[in-house]
């Protein structure tokens, strides 16, 4: 467990650095956006020069490193605030969504993808399979509006945009912003979910040892509690981890339909406004959340399966 903790090091600088030197190569300068079309040349250099843009890149990045191990993701262009605060401001909004969308993945495309195994080559299984691809070939940002249009325009009986921290009002009911939104999250990503699950869990049912339970008179949902959902349990929490930090960090096109002002709309918005540093701290963000998600995985792996052992 130690050596794996001590890897993640050498790979978060990876990260860093390459992170660092792509951006770098997007079209269009920081100053430039900023300043607008009707800035003459000396402002543009007098800000590049504020922002230290006009020394050498090896300089900047020798001084964004130094910088990142104080702690200090640096500041926004854009805002001109601390970037990890801004990224904190947006934090709650994808995080409650991202949840949210987990439970929606677990209730659809975990519990659909172990009918559908248990139940294989019938007709349920079938139904199973079609709606399985239907959700893997429905867009997000189709399947957004649509729940817009139904939920919020004809019945109204939910809100169809933006969201209201919870955190700073204390009111919970502020979740039902996130409800379509995490809807729509929750039923895109249940597909591959399903399909994962029903392969994990038809691999244990053909095993030899659940012939053996059976014949030791276990009954069959005995067999399947026991020992067959134990045991196809790794590679479903494998998946539902990632999914989670796919719905954590790259909702771009959920958030930007309902508006939510979470991570991925802010990854966007800084695209558009050449603020590195906040995307850079987003990837840094987004790179940790990976393999701390990995790593807890990996822990999970231990005490779902006492023979996997972490060295």
């Amino acid at each position: 467990m130690v050596k794996r903790f001590v890897s993640l090091f050498p790979t978060a600088f990876l990260v860093v650095t390459i992170a660092f030197f792509l951006l770098r190569l997007i079209p269009g300068d920081p100053a430039a956006v900023m300043l607008g079309p009707g800035a003459t040349h000396e402002q543009i250099e007098a800000l590049r020069a504020e922002l230290g843009l006009d020394k050498p890149i090896v300089i900047q990045y020798i001084f964004y490193v130094a910088r990142l191990a104080r702690g200090n993701l640096g500041e926004s262009i854009y805002f001109r605030k601390p970037v990890l605060s801004i990224i904190v401001s947006h934090l709650e909004a994808s995080f409650l969504l991202a949840t949210l969308g987990l439970l929606v993945v677990i209730l659809v495309g975990v519990v659909f993808g172990i009918l559908s195994a248990l139940f294989n080559r019938t007709v349920l299984d079938k139904l199973f399979l079609i709606l399985a691809l239907l959700g893997a070939s429905i867009p997000s940002f189709w399947l957004g509006l649509m729940l817009t249009w139904v939920f919020g325009v004809y019945m109204r009986i939910l809100p169809t945009s933006g969201f209201v921290s919870i955190f700073e009002t204390g009111n919970l009911s502020n979740l039902k912003y996130l409800i379509l939104p995490s809807i729509t999250l929750g039923l895109v990503n249940s597909a591959p979910v399903a399909r994962m699950t029903r392969s994990a869990v038809l691999d244990i049912l053909y095993q030899p040892y659940i012939d053996v339970a059976r014949a030791k008179g276990l009954d069959f949902w005995g067999v399947v509690t026991k020992h067959v959902l134990r045991n196809a349990a790794i590679p479903i929490v494998t998946v539902l981890a990632f999914v989670f930090g796919g719905m954590l960090a790259a909702a771009v096109v959920t958030e930007n339909v309902f508006a939510v002002p979470g991570i991925g709309r802010l990854v966007v918005q800084s695209v558009l406004r050449r603020d590195y540093p906040v995307i850079q701290g987003v990837l840094i963000f987004v790179a940790a959340l990976y393999i701390l998600i990995n790593f807890i995985t990996d822990i999970t792996y231990a005490f779902l399966d006492p023979r996997v052992r972490l060295t």
